[in-house]
């Protein structure tokens, strides 16, 4: 029998020093990936000490991408690395906030399940905490297994107030689990100053004295810094900071995000992980650790792929939130594993939507013409999601342009919707189409609200989660490209995030004109989910999101069609051709 016979689960909890920032979720990812290639099952929880009961409501460009799970869950950033990394599929309690732990606290209390006892941070909060962790810790995976190892991530820094009931819980967390079941990695800053590039360790060992304070003892030191560790830095983090030498990593700044596990396995944390949680002593069969092996093969050809020199498409992105680029970044992960599945590599041009609009052509020609001569120089524009109208005209133009110049388009959620607007407008003779979002009493509403959807509360209200689109039974839609980029599937779940939609009423116009939607949402068939343009060399928009499902090794079919067709191979590709012929180890596409 495998080692999900029933077990206690092994805990390894990241926490951060010095800075916030610093890289916890791709080390915390990084090592589960790592565990995986051992033929472990791996979870992940996410820990936010912020007060929102979730991200939802969050602007992109205070804390990035809001990213959203299969249940609808609307989560950190953080757990979308998670899932591309461990190739797993995680819920809303993989994410503790808080404002859960304290909204679960208060309605026991409310119900009388304290029974009249003084309610408290300790034992109260850090007991809930507690709780959560070890119940979603031990929830079997999509195929049934229950975890062998919880990646834990504290989110924020080790000192700040609003951690330290988290801290505080951890601390008493080690003890419930047992010894041989809690691995501690701290994540801290080697910063590198002064003109002959001196790494300096004092910030480290003032952040490990600060959480050694506090009760928590780490195991790992994961040191991040620009450079190497310099001759006997390492010596000296482990005498000041109580762990010995091979405890103590160097994780510098490499050639992407997909070395990292091959520089903690080069440094040998495994065999530090080995002995600290007696991994050994788990039983797993030679299938998993066949599965394993394979995974770490195909994971380091990606890692040689994004560090060889290959072939550039550029892809120019039209947002709102480009002044910080972790407001898209499934979006970016979503066209990197396009590319590197096709052997090529993808330069992003950075476009923001309002540069691109007629009023800034006075306002601002610097940015108006750059912004110009990023669209005119890409082999493919992406329209992703956004709220709001500042932009939305630069992207009705972008979509204009993409469709005009036979230029492969991609739009996502808004990015659909100003492609039906910019249609409307200027094919189907309606030069006052809008959307309702904007102009809500617009003369030709092409783009409606949802009738159930909740006007009045923000938070978790909108039409969110995975939901299946079922491809329509048309000529057209049973050759379209997406069609086939998605193998040829009758229906598709994907996630979603979004309040308004097509207007259903206008369909049949646009179809006439030659924007088809081809595919509709499975339970009503009234929502247009996929929209394709005729005689277009790849013109896709998509209602929902399909960067949130994008894998390293699994891309996500609308993006692999846009950089297939931004890289001339499409229809090589849709012929059954293999666009990467000139490679020695194929990934599992």
């Amino acid at each position: 029998m495998g080692s999900s016979d029933a077990k206690q689960t092994k805990y390894i909890i990241v926490s951060g020093g010095v800075i916030s920032g610093i890289g916890k979720g791709i080390i915390a990812s990084s090592t589960g990936l790592l565990l995986k290639t051992l033929g472990l099952t791996v979870t992940s929880i996410k820990i936010d000490p912020y007060l929102n009961i979730d991200a939802g409501t969050l602007s992109p460009l205070d804390h990035g991408e809001v990213f959203v799970l299969d249940d609808g869950g609307e989560v950190d950033l953080d757990l979308g690395n998670y899932e591309r990394y461990l190739n797993v599929t995680l819920t809303r309690d993989n994410n503790i906030t808080t404002g859960k732990i304290y909204r679960e606290v208060i309605d026991k209390e409310r119900r009388g399940d304290y029974l009249g006892k003084t309610v408290q941070v300790v034992p109260h909060i850090t007991n809930a905490i507690q709780d959560w962790v070890e119940r979603v810790g031990s929830v079997p995976t999509e195929n049934g297994r229950v975890p062998d190892v919880c990646i834990v991530e504290l989110g924020g820094t080790v000192g700040d107030i609003e951690s330290a009931p988290f801290i505080e819980a951890m601390r008493q967390f080690q003890f419930r689990v047992g010894h041989d079941n809690f691995c501690l990695i701290h994540v801290s800053l080697v910063p590198v100053v002064g003109a002959v590039g001196e790494q300096k360790t004092k910030p480290t060992q003032a952040s490990v004295r600060d959480l050694r304070g506090l009760g928590l003892s780490p195991d790992i030191l994961a040191c991040r810094s620009a450079i190497p560790f310099a001759e006997g830095i390492r010596e000296k983090l482990s005498m000041f900071c109580q762990v010995s030498p091979k405890q103590v990593f160097s994780v510098h700044d490499c050639e992407s995000l997909y070395h990292v596990p091959i520089l903690l396995q080069q440094q040998g944390i495994i065999d530090v992980l080995n002995e600290r949680l007696k991994l050994k002593d788990l039983t797993i069969t030679p299938e998993r650790r066949a599965e394993g092996d394979s995974l770490w093969a195909q994971w380091r050809e990606f890692a040689r792929r994004r560090a060889r020199d290959l072939d550039e498409v550029t892809i120019a992105i039209v947002g709102k939130y480009t002044y910080l680029t972790d407001s898209y970044i499934s979006v970016v992960k979503a066209l990197e594993h396009a590319a590197l599945n096709i052997n090529r590599k993808v330069k992003l041009s950075w476009v923001e939507a309002s540069d691109l609009e007629e009023g800034s052509k006075h306002k601002d020609p610097l940015k108006y013409h750059e912004a110009w001569q990023h669209m005119c120089a890409a082999d493919g524009i992406l329209v992703p999601g956004g709220f709001g109208e500042r932009g939305v005209e630069g992207k009705v133009l972008a979509a204009k342009w993409a469709r005009e110049h036979n230029i492969p388009y991609l739009g996502i959620c808004l990015g659909l919707q100003v492609a039906v607007i910019e249609f409307a407008r200027n094919v189907c003779g309606m030069p006052n189409a809008h959307s309702t979002e904007f102009r809500e009493n617009c003369d030709e509403p092409v783009v409606v609200f949802m009738p159930e959807i909740d006007r009045t509360t923000m938070g978790g209200t909108m039409r969110l989660g995975s939901r299946p689109t079922k491809f329509q039974d048309s000529e057209f839609a049973r050759q379209s490209k997406i069609k086939q980029l998605y193998a040829g599937a009758d229906e598709v779940h994907e996630r979603h995030r979004h309040r308004y939609e097509v207007n259903p009423e206008k369909a049949a116009a646009f179809e006439a004109k030659g924007l088809h939607f081809v595919g509709r949402d499975a339970e009503t068939g009234e929502r247009m989910e996929i929209l394709e343009l005729a005689n277009h060399p790849y013109y896709v928009a998509a209602q929902y999101h399909p960067e949130y499902l994008t894998r390293p090794l699994s891309p996500s079919p609308p993006f692999l069609g846009l950089l297939l067709a931004a890289s001339g191979q499409l229809d090589a590709y849709l012929a059954g051709q293999d666009v990467t012929h000139n490679v020695d180890t194929k990934l599992k596409m």
